[in-house]
């Protein structure tokens, strides 16, 4: 039996996101996970690196060019072939998920009266 790898996170979903145009210095993935949810998603420093460091191990992301941006370190990170492969699995996971409750008529789950 192939073991099944679990769904990313909301946080590495759009972190992942954030990175198909190209690379991105940490608060860029921030600033790019926010535009993209309209400000819902908004992911703390912590966060982000804690997940960068998780999607790095796996091999989704690879840390590239680093500057020096007012005296601090700015890595970038960009997205591997097999992180696109993994959001453009994820992505279709939710859009079949979504499916079933959007294509569902609104009384379809109801009981008989």
């Amino acid at each position: 039996m192939t073991r099944q790898k679990p769904p990313l996170t909301e946080p590495q979903y759009f972190i992942l996101a954030a990175l198909m145009d190209g690379p991105l210095h940490g608060y860029g993935i921030i600033k790019a996970a926010e535009r993209a949810t309209g400000g819902r998603l908004r992911i703390a420093v912590g966060t982000l690196y804690g997940a960068l460091e998780r999607l790095e191990r796996a091999g989704l992301v690879t840390a590239g060019d680093e500057e020096i941006v007012d005296g601090r370190a700015r890595r970038y990170y960009r997205l591997t072939t097999d992180g696109a492969e993994a959001l453009g699995r994820e992505a279709l996971r939710m859009q079949q998920a979504a499916a079933l409750v959007i294509g569902r008529p609104p009384d379809a789950g109801a009981a008989p009266a």
